[in-house]
């Protein structure tokens, strides 16, 4: 089979289309042939030796996929040969077969597009568990979203939309503000590309506390970090919650008076530690986007689509956080 491996620590120029040897199925593994591979920011990192986990090389990038079930490993009973299948893993997904632990795996609706299919747990996972579980978040409160038209960002508003929030989404383009309410955001703040003086700063808080209104953000979503982060926490509402998600702008400082002054609070998404931790509670969180995909209240936004051969390109587009929605390697047809 071919696969995309990262051979030694760099960029995405790196990686190599190499011939490699498919593995057996173990017990309670599946072999999946791979449809296709969502990109997602951990593979910028993870490339780099920048990400928590470090897998040894040679290894390929890419954690969420889509693709039909090629062999079952043993003690399986839940599966079969050609069934259709959504997994994340830690890593390998571009490649064309991979190894899945059957008790991760998703079933895939029969009609569902395999590029979307893809594109749905990972960005979705972490913001169902951002919203439901971190940020409790109710109807009829304000949702405030950073980088609201990358995946992750377009998938906070159509979340938030489906719990009955009022979503105000903060793009960096009108491109992006065009995305955002396309998805059903209400209101849409255009902000310029940080780093920002202490003027742009306090102005860009004021533009958040505009766009919000009075009251506060109730729910502060931030998948971007850097200068963002204050300004937002800024706008925030009293006993206002701050989402931690990420930090592809940089690794913020908080004036933690701040807090105090809002009684409001800060706290830390990881839905990789929350998937290992609570697996129950993921799977009924999956069970609801299931639901919601395929009532079509939720879709995700493909940006682009590449071939495996260039992987590395759909990482790079990724890094530059130009996309407008999930980007997506298609390894195979569906059915081919």
């Amino acid at each position: 089979m071919k696969a995309l491996l990262s051979i030694q620590p760099g960029g995405p120029e790196t990686l190599q289309l190499t011939d490699t040897r498919a593995s057996e199925p173990a017990k309670g593994e599946l072999r999946v042939r791979v449809l296709a591979c969502a990109i997602n920011y951990p593979d910028v990192l993870i490339i780099e030796d920048k990400y928590q986990f470090k897998p040894p090389r040679p290894f390929a990038p890419g954690s969420e996929i889509s693709g039909i079930v090629e062999a079952v490993g043993e003690g399986v009973a839940d599966w079969a040969t050609g069934d259709r299948v959504i997994a994340v893993v830690p890593n390998g997904g571009l490649a064309e077969q991979l190894i899945v632990p059957a008790d991760g795996a998703i079933r895939m609706p029969k009609d569902a597009d395999p590029v979307e299919g893809a594109a749905l747990i990972f960005t979705y996972g972490t913001t169902i568990h951002a919203l439901v579980d971190r940020g409790q978040l109710k109807a009829g409160e304000t949702l405030l979203i950073l980088g609201a038209a990358g995946g992750i960002g377009l998938s906070a508003i159509e979340i938030g939309k489906a719990m009955g929030a009022t979503v105000v989404a903060a793009v960096s383009s009108e491109e992006k503000a065009a995305a955002a309410q396309e998805a059903g955001a209400d209101r849409t703040i255009i902000y310029g590309r940080g780093p920002f003086d202490a003027g742009t700063a306090k102005a860009l808080a004021q533009s958040f506390k505009e766009a919000v209104g009075p009251e506060g953000a109730h729910v502060v979503y931030d998948p971007v970090g850097g200068d963002y982060a204050e300004p937002a926490l800024r706008s925030i509402a009293w006993e206002g919650r701050y989402l931690v998600v990420g930090f592809p702008a940089g690794i913020p400082r908080l004036p933690l008076n701040l807090t105090l002054l809002k009684a409001c609070d800060v706290r830390g998404v990881f839905w990789g530690g929350f998937v290992a931790r609570e697996p129950e509670r993921h799977r009924r969180h999956v069970e609801q986007l299931l639901e919601w995909w395929t009532q079509g209240r939720i879709r995700p936004r493909i940006d682009r689509i590449y071939p495996l051969d260039e992987g590395g390109q759909a990482i790079t587009r990724l890094a530059s956080r130009s996309a407008i929605g999930k980007v997506v390697v298609r390894v195979a047809e569906n059915g081919a």
